[in-house]
């Protein structure tokens, strides 16, 4: 390579042939290739790419200031072998004329220059003449080699005739020029015609920015040495940018803690700062200035948010100009731009520095233009930081997003958003978003005052405006009032208030006529807490049907809802919780329904939602587990049982009014273990309920009531045990009535079950066989589980055995055997008293109670291969052919009869093998050796 050293001589002015139009030295420093530091960190991937500007007139390496542009040039450049034409450009240059005469001084210092008396020098500094731009591209067309011309800081050439003098030698110097330009920005020459001939070569921002191993290059040149995810930081932070990584890395070299110091240095007090704060900002006029230090306040903004902040008319062509001339401004897209994150933190320090003050306000005209224009999670958090709580919580309301705090991975950062808002604040937004937060802690008297002011300030129909009196879009009112209902709902449920939850839902369904509908399908969380309250307060009521309505819609429609896009969630994550409420309601009305299986498949659905979906602990959280808790017992699985009520206390949501349903749930685990583990009068104690509420739920009560007389059974006082009893009316379910039937028959009272206030006694044996009846009624109505109908059969064969019919007894014994073996539903047995135990200890029933009612030996829990009636032929034929996957049909032709007697063949199929569906048919044979 000709070195610039070796042409020191040469370079000192006159003996060149070329001079200063204005008659000054040519500066040495100009025309060197600039030297690199020890510290520089050679980047292969980079030079690959610049090696191609030697088979391309033009060369572009465009980036921010400090991004290395230079350094990355001028490394190649030395290590290239060739000579290489330098000229380093400068504020002050004045006129093409200066321009010409200093490039014509770099070609001739590389040892490249035409001879000077064929080309000529620029006549003054202003001006230069055409014939000697043709005469210099001409010579250079003349080459065998071409000459490499590199143009550092580009970018102060702001005299359009230059750029278009310059685009006129490289295109008539043929292949006789390369021309490399470093530059802050993208020259006035025709690029496009250029990158459309793949006559370019380009290196942009983005590509000189550093990766993680280029950063720990550097950073390790440094004398520093970070972990991994460490250096993946600082890169995030800086995006790369090669000055900010080396001044952090200068910087932290004087710290003891380097790594913290990398991780928590204040941008705005360093050297990056300095550094920005002269090199960009400095170089901005001032009306810039203004607008960068106003827009640093901002994520991202656009022309007109920007606006709104400066007062600045049309600002858009300065942004884009800014974005041009990498001066740290992104461009995102569609006429939107953010801030390099490093120059932001600056500019906000700036900004407090000199103007005082101004940053709440700036936050505050952000937060209401952002709000107008649909920007929900900016608009929040620039109303919080502008401490514009009404702007902040109209923002939430108006946008039907109230029920985020109440749901969502996002529901603890929105909380956390509101803390600090004040008492001053007022409006009713304020009061909802207040409300809103204390009934997710179930603070219920907070709660419900803070959502009867809200309701009150919007019956006296109070408008809330924005900046300069602007209205709030129209539509807000039903909002409102739609948010309003969304807490009625849920007030409704945690004061057990059934009918005022109905209303709510009433109400909403009107109000949703009025709400715009891409509000509503932008937040399926909504209907998914209103239903999911709605079910919760019917459920409390014993309105089993009508509850399992409600929720089936949600626990169906959870998976598939639709994505809502506020604070960057998802709808599905918004549902995921209410899904996981409503599985666990589902589960506890399976359980009332005797449906054991299905209770434990919802409840463990929900507690694996509750594991998966995170977020908030929602009212009803810990139900799934009580459920389970419930159906463990059943099981005599009382060890399984206390471990289940223990999680669910560790799920719950913590200290203020509890869940009426949850709350009931619990009690009743905890009764029925307390009883099971022979502590009738604790059993009693722990089956209230400790929870206050508007209606007094007939299930809760009845299960409570039937713990006091167990109790009272104990101590022998079956009298008293009765009065108790006459007290339960219903609506309570079938396993309450089931149960039910049996206490009054233990009590030596066969009061009808589920009617209130019985005070006649027409005889032992009439209300009997009221019990009878009521138990015949449960076994015979086919909706009920074993859960319900091996407690029904249970009486019946106490009454038997009672009315001296041993027989008839045992035949029902087997029927409830047959029935409970496939759930495992040991404990109706253990709890029947010693006469129906002696009957089940007699050889023709302890067969069937042997490896699962009694212990849990090896065989427990599995059914033994036992029937109590045989299969006929016929039905062995119907099985075989059921395993070969035939349908109905087929099997009726394949047998020649009707499709009628195959299905009466199935039924004695299942009823014999105790199963409701082919696949547990085919199970089941299989395991009896059937098959």
């Amino acid at each position: 390579m000709i070195s610039v050293a070796a042409k020191e001589d040469s370079a000192r002015g006159p003996a060149s042939g070329y001079a200063d139009p204005l008659g000054e030295p040519f500066l040495r420093t100009r025309f060197a290739v600039p030297a690199v530091p020890a510290t520089f960190v050679r980047r292969p991937r980079l030079t690959a790419h610049l090696d191609q500007a030697l088979d391309t007139p033009l060369t572009m390496v465009n980036g921010a200031a400090g991004a290395g542009k230079t350094l990355l040039v001028a490394d190649w450049a030395a290590r290239l072998g060739q000579p290489v034409a330098w000229f380093t450009n400068e504020a002050g240059d004045q006129g093409p004329g200066m321009f010409w005469a200093h490039v014509l001084h770099a070609l001739h210092t590389a040892g490249t220059p035409p001879p000077a008396g064929t080309v000529g020098s620029p006549g003054g500094p202003r001006m230069v003449d055409h014939r000697l731009l043709a005469r210099l591209a001409d010579e250079l067309s003349g080459r065998d080699r071409p000459a490499i011309l590199v143009l550092d800081e580009f970018d102060r050439q702001a005299a359009p005739e230059t750029a278009e003098q310059l685009e006129f030698v490289l295109h008539h110097a043929g292949r006789g020029l390369r021309l490399i330009l470093v530059t802050r920005t993208e020259p006035l020459l025709p690029l496009h015609r250029y990158r459309a001939a793949a006559a370019m070569t380009e290196i942009r921002n983005q590509e000189l920015a550093f990766t993680p191993e280029e950063a720990a290059d550097l950073l390790a040149r440094h004398g520093l040495r970070l972990p991994a995810d460490a250096t993946r930081a600082l890169v995030a932070r800086t995006r790369g940018w090669a000055a900010g990584l080396r001044l952090s890395a200068l910087a932290a070299q004087q710290s003891a803690d380097p790594e913290t110091y990398l991780k928590e240095f204040e941008a705005g007090h360093s050297t990056i700062a300095d550094f920005l704060l002269a090199e960009v900002v400095g170089r901005q006029p001032r009306q810039t200035q203004d607008l960068l230090l106003r827009v640093s306040v901002l994520d991202r903004f656009g022309p007109e948010l920007a606006q709104a902040l400066t007062g600045r008319p049309d600002p858009g062509p300065l942004l884009a100009g800014l974005c041009r001339q990498n001066a740290f401004v992104e461009d995102l897209g569609h006429s939107w731009y953010r801030l390099h994150p490093l120059f932001g933190e600056i500019l906000r320090v700036h900004l407090r520095a000199r103007f005082p003050g101004l940053e709440p306000e700036l936050h505050r005209r952000a937060a209401w233009w952002l709000r107008a224009h649909g920007a929900v999670p900016e608009a929040l958090a620039h109303g919080a930081a502008a401490g514009d709580w009404e702007c902040a919580a109209g923002t939430l309301v108006d946008d039907l997003a109230i029920g985020r705090l109440l749901t969502g991975l996002r529901a603890d950062d929105l909380t956390e958003l509101f803390s600090a808002m004040g008492p001053e604040a007022g409006g009713a937004a304020v009061d909802l978003v207040r409300s809103a937060r204390e009934l997710a802690e179930h603070d219920l008297d907070h709660g419900l005052a803070h959502l009867g002011r809200a309701e009150q300030s919007l019956d006296r129909g109070g408008a809330r405006s924005g900046p300069a009196g602007e209205r709030v879009p129209a539509g807000t009112a039903a909002a409102t009032r739609l948010s309003c209902v969304v807490l009625e709902s849920l007030a409704a449920r945690l004061t057990g208030a059934p009918d005022r939850a109905e209303q709510a839902m009433a109400e909403a369904v009107r109000l949703r006529r009025e709400v715009p509908a891409h509000l509503l399908a932008r937040h399926p969380e909504l209907t998914a807490l209103l239903l999911t309250h709605l079910g919760s307060a019917r459920l409390w009521a014993g309105h089993f049907d009508e509850a399992r309505a409600a929720l089936t819609e949600v626990a169906e429609a959870g998976g598939a809802a639709e994505a809502g896009e506020v604070a960057g969630e998802p709808g599905v994550a918004l549902t995921e919780l209410p899904r996981e409420d409503c599985l666990g309601h589902l589960a506890l009305i399976d359980y009332f329904e005797g449906r054991l299986d299905r209770a434990e498949n919802r409840a463990l659905a929900a507690t694996d939602a509750t594991r998966h979906c995170g977020g908030r602990p929602f009212p009803g959280a810990g139900l799934g587990q009580l459920v389970l808790a419930v159906v463990a017992f059943d099981r005599d699985e009382l060890e399984r049982a206390g471990a289940l009520l223990d999680e669910a206390a560790e799920s719950a949501p913590g200290p203020g009014a509890p869940d009426p349903v949850t709350e009931a749930c619990r009690a009743l685990a905890t009764g029925r273990l307390r009883l099971a583990l022979g502590d009738p009068a604790a059993a009693a104690h722990a089956a209230e309920p400790a929870v206050e509420t508007r209606v007094t739920s007939p299930w809760a009560r009845a299960h409570t009531a039937l713990a006091a007389a167990a109790a009272l059974l104990a101590e022998g006082r079956t009298g008293a045990a009765a009065e108790v009893l006459d007290g339960i009316d219903g609506p309570y379910g079938p396993l309450c009535a089931a149960e039910l039937a049996w206490a009054r028959l233990a009590a030596g009272h066969a009061g009808h079950a589920g009617h209130a206030g019985h005070a006649g006694h027409a005889g032992h044996a009439g209300h009997r066989e009221e019990a009878v009846e009521t138990a015949g009624r449960l076994c015979a109505d086919g909706r009920s589980g074993p859960g319900v109908t091996v407690r029904a059969t249970l009486v019946r064969a106490r009454a038997a055995a009672e009315a001296g019919d041993p027989g008839t007894a045992c035949k029902l014994l087997a029927r409830a055997l047959l029935e409970a073996r496939p759930d495992r539903l040991r404990r109706p047995f253990l709890d029947a008293g010693p006469e129906i135990r002696r009957l089940l200890d007699s050889p023709p029933l302890h067969g069937l109670a042997a490896g699962w009612l009694h212990g849990d030996g090896p065989g427990a829990g599995s059914p033994p291969p036992l029937l109590v009636e045989e299969l006929s032929g016929r039905e062995r034929e119907v099985l075989g052919r059921l395993a070969q996957m035939m349908s109905t049909q087929e099997i009726a032709a394949d047998l020649f009869v009707s499709v009628n007697t195959v299905k009466t063949h199935l039924k004695s199929v299942y009823r014999k093998l105790g199963v409701g569906r082919r696949g547990d048919a085919v199970r089941r044979a299989r395991e009896r050796g059937l098959l």
